[in-house]
């Protein structure tokens, strides 16, 4: 007789090797054709909301890893939220406006020999935006994601448009809008004002110059040691493109100055900096005139170094002894610093430099030069004329566009702000930050109070065509500003109807309520504002335009949740938006992830060659080890990516699936409906199994509820693995294969492996989509789908702390024998576990729990006998210490009698059952 035959040897469909890259795109076609969003929103409805709104991806290019972590984030979400019994809607969203598509564009239609209107390079842009919208929203799909994609937000629809002026309109309301020079960060490259949020730091180098400027004043009037004498000051400055907009020099009011004399003439500047420049200009002799605070210069003046004008000498707290001369430099139209002083002091914001950032025609020498190549001609003119007393190169850190990654200047020009500090909306949203929003981690929540606490007024408008305008009108007569909510409102009507479009298309006469007249001189025709509103006001918004309004969302929402940069960006102006609205935070709690960077833990540059697009990953191992490797690491801070780490990420996916295809097919022939064993009749080892699934449970609950998505994947990896793949369903083996198929004791551990296997199958789903899914068709067999099932919860009444602790001291107890079996069969006493008898001589307590399993020591440890001997048994020599117990040793030996064919184990009872004499009595009992 063929034994084999006889066996319970596991039977299933689904199979060993995943094949990702093709049963994927299955699984999604299916979910397509099924509705599955919709019908998890179905089965959802009435249960307590939880809302993640989407901060919106930029609809430029193809998605790229740090794109699909993100995604992934907000889907393993939502997806654990609705499992978790929250009806948790996901409504994807698109940011469309803004500079890169823009530039693009006219990148695109420049080669094509096309120069455009304002209107017509919009509708270019309009199509731009559409096609990558489309391409993106594939490929977040292609990750595996939900969400309502049909009927995504997208801050170019119409509506949007007219939300976001209506949202300007009510900070018009309230007087917080301003329009005025200012000197902001300007991108030559992008021409266009920058935001806080738009500036990154890098390190430069540039040249830092010493320059004199003489003294025009009386210098006795500052002291009488001066009188006669020929009085320079010393300035200090990285930027000597500035100085042909060089208006006054800054000193310190209670900072001590000295007056140096050096052959001839006399240099003044902080005396903190004496040794610094006596060692920096080469003077071997001097002479300290007079020491004075810098509280005495006020009001004198110097005349500029090569321009015919003259420099005011000014009081500033923001001077300080760290770099330079404490003689600062101030071109009120070239610094923030600069230009709020200047307004102190009734200078002129004055910034020579058009939109290119280049010399306008009234600087002398330079007019037409682009600002930074004027550097070296500037230093090339001061060196001629003796102004110069030294330069260098320095590295520090400069401000660059973060789109463009070209370096940025200040430049004043006429801009439309949000005023921080008017209707307390910087105090309130402090207040805000600190008491009402969850800020994970926590560290994000000092970050966003520093930046808001010490932020400038909101620069919101931009000086480019596509986006929102700014819905302001100049009277022709009188050039006064008409900005009311009323015609804000008006011309928002229209844009919802035909989009931003039409400001840009139609007559001032047109956009305007019939009969508007200028309120100062009763003049009736207009000029439209140029700018348009600042592409963060746009996405800043969306809370407005899409969760206030929609039937399935909250307001405000649960989360949001975006990398770190956001602090600075989305998270920021969003909830200046809602406070400056509606007085309270958009969001209840704010979660941030990290960068993704490659192995080394550098950060990802085409440059460095080191980047890793999800589409590579996809095709070689499929979006479920792309979704796996999201929760390998804990990604609040950065996540490492490489070829070593996927191939790390694959192998344990593998561990993961072996352990769920080896479960189901133990199940072939289990019918939950008709062999499920009460828990009380379970054999101990199934309960403790069922104890260990709760364990798991728990902690795999409280993973996704904390969103530590990697305690999920070393909790649940480790129970495949551990728990199950090395000791429970491999002691369970031979009770599965060679028992009876409908024994009392077989079903036992079916019915745990059920529980089990059903269990994990909806714990993973949030994280391994697909494979659950796949699982889920061949556990359950309805057709419906894993994802519209509930997670599992404790059941307290598997939960047994004493059963535990007995199975964690088996366990010890059973790895010192695997180890002593491992030597064994290396010293070749043993070719096979089943080979062995095994002898365990114990006392107390450890001689009391093995007694207690004395009939199930030779499954537990996948042998063919366990002899226990007292500690009044004579020790045999070549019996072996354990390692972690004491007074316990360990004699491996031959079994005795001879091997079952059917079970492998060596028995003494061959032959004892006539109608099966070739097998065991165990056997023999099976097969009856």
């Amino acid at each position: 007789m063929d034994y084999k035959e006889t066996l319970n040897l596991p039977k299933t469909d689904f199979p060993m090797r995943a094949n990702l890259q093709k049963r994927e795109p299955e699984l999604l076609e299916k979910w397509e054709q099924e509705q599955i969003y919709h019908q998890i929103q179905a089965k959802s409805a009435g249960r307590p909301k939880y809302i993640l709104h989407d901060g919106p991806p930029y609809a430029n290019g193809h998605i790229h890893l740090g794109t699909a972590l993100n995604k992934i984030l907000k889907d393993i979400i939502v997806k654990s939220k609705t499992m978790m019994g929250y009806d948790s809607p996901y409504i994807p969203g698109w940011d469309c406006h803004g500079l890169p598509i823009e530039h693009n564009v006219e990148v695109e239609l420049t080669k094509a020999g096309k120069h455009l209107t304002k209107s017509e390079i919009r509708r270019y842009c309009r199509k731009y935006a559409e096609k990558f919208l489309d391409i993106q929203r594939q490929e977040f799909k292609r990750l595996g994601v939900f969400g309502d994609w049909e009927h995504p937000y997208i801050t170019m629809d119409y509506a949007y448009e007219a939300l976001t002026m209506r949202e300007f309109g009510k900070f018009v309301e309230t007087a917080s809008v301003d329009k005025r020079l200012k000197a902001v960060r300007w991108c030559i490259s992008c021409e266009t004002a920058l935001a806080e949020a738009e500036v990154e730091y890098e390190t430069d180098m540039s040249p830092s110059v010493y320059v004199k400027f003489p003294f025009s004043s009386n210098p006795k009037d500052i002291a009488p040691e001066l009188e006669g004498k020929t009085v320079f000051v010393i300035i200090w400055t990285t930027t000597p493109w500035t100085l042909p907009a060089n208006l006054a020099i800054a000193f310190h009011p209670e900072l001590p100055y000295v007056a140096v004399e050096v052959d001839n003439s006399v240099y003044i500047f902080a005396e903190g900096f004496l040794a610094d420049l006596v060692k920096r200009f080469g003077w071997t002799t001097y002479r300290i005139l007079t020491t004075f605070p810098g509280r005495q210069l006020e009001g004198f003046e110097c005349r500029h170094p090569f321009i015919d004008r003259a420099s005011k000498l000014i009081l500033a707290d923001y001077v300080t002894l760290e770099q330079g001369t404490g003689c600062v430099h101030t071109a009120p139209g070239h610094g923030q610093e600069d230009y709020e002083t200047g307004l102190r002091y009734g200078l002129d914001i004055y910034a020579p430099v058009d939109n290119q950032g280049k010399f306008t025609n009234d600087v002398e020498y330079f007019a037409g030069m682009q600002v930074f190549q004027a550097n070296k001609a500037i230093i090339d003119l001061m060196r001629k004329d003796g102004s110069l007393m030294a330069s260098e190169k320095v590295e520090h850190q400069y401000p660059h566009c973060w789109r463009c990654k070209q370096p940025v200047i200040f430049r004043a020009t006429a801009q439309w702000f949000i005023m921080m500090d008017r209707n307390d909306l910087r105090q309130k949203a402090l207040e805000s930050i600190r008491h009402h929003v969850r800020w994970i981690p926590e560290w994000g929540q000092d970050r966003i109070y520093s930046m808001i606490e010490n932020r400038p007024d909101w620069c919101i408008s931009r000086q480019r065509a596509w986006g929102v305008p700014i819905v302001a009108f100049y009277c022709n007569e009188c050039n006064t500003l008409l900005l009311k909510k009323d015609v804000i409102d008006y011309v928002a009507d229209k844009v919802a109807k035909g989009g931003a479009d039409v400001w840009f298309d139609l007559p001032e006469s047109e956009l305007l309520p019939p009969g508007t007249t200028c309120e100062h001189c009763g003049g009736t025709t207009f000029t439209k504002e140029t700018d348009i509103l600042d592409v963060w006001f746009d996405s800043g918004v969306s809370h407005a335009a899409v969760c206030e309004p929609h039937p399935d969302l909250t307001w405000p929402v649960d989360l949001y949740l975006e990398g770190s940069d956001q602090h600075r960006g989305w998270f920021h102006s969003s909830l200046l938006e809602a406070i400056g609205t509606r007085g309270v935070a958009p969001y209840r709690a704010v979660l941030t992830h990290g960068y993704t960077v490659d192995g080394d833990g550098k950060k990802m540059s085409k440059s460095l060659g080191n980047t890793v697009a999800p589409q590579d990953v996809i095709k070689q191992y499929g979006a479920e080890i792309l979704r796996l490797w999201v929760s390998h690491e804990d990604y609040r801070t950065d996540i490492t990516i490489s070829d070593q780490i996927l191939q790390h990420i694959a192998d344990a996916y593998r561990r993961i699936r072996n352990t769920c295809r080896y479960i189901l097919g133990n199940l072939f022939d289990f019918d939950p409906e008709k062999d499920m064993v009460a828990y009380d009749e379970l054999l101990e080892i199934d309960r403790w199994a069922l104890h260990r699934l709760q364990n798991m449970i728990q902690r795999v609950r409280k993973a996704y509820d904390d969103f530590e998505f990697h305690l999920f994947f070393h909790t649940f990896h480790n129970f495949c693995v551990v728990d199950m793949s090395s000791f429970y369903l491999d002691i369970l083996k031979d009770r599965m294969y060679t028992a009876k198929a409908d024994s009392q004791e077989r079903r036992s551990g079916q019915t745990a492996m059920y529980e089990i296997l059903s269990a994990m199958v909806k714990l993973m789903a949030p994280i391994l989509t697909f494979t659950a899914e796949e699982c889920w068709g061949y556990l359950a067999k309805d057709g419906k789908s894993v994802h519209l099932q509930d997670f599992p919860s404790v059941n307290p009444a598997w939960v047994n702390t004493g059963l535990d602790e007995r199975w964690s001291q088996l366990m010890d107890i059973r790895g010192e024998i695997l180890k002593n079996l491992e030597i064994a069969r290396k010293e070749k006493v043993i070719g096979h576990s089943l080979d062995a008898l095994v002898e365990l001589y114990a006392s107390g307590k450890t001689y009391t729990l093995l007694k207690a399993f004395e009939n199930r020591l030779d499954d537990i440890c996948i042998v063919s006998a366990v002899h226990i001997f007292d500690e009044g048994a004579v020790l045999p020599a070549d019996a072996v210490a354990a390692e972690t117990t004491e007074k316990f040793y360990i004699r491996i030996g031959k079994a005795a009698g001879e091997k079952c064919p059917r079970c492998w184990h060596y028995r003494t009872t061959i032959g004892a059952d006539a109608a099966y004499p070739d097998v065991c009595a165990q056997c023999a009992a099976a097969l009856r």
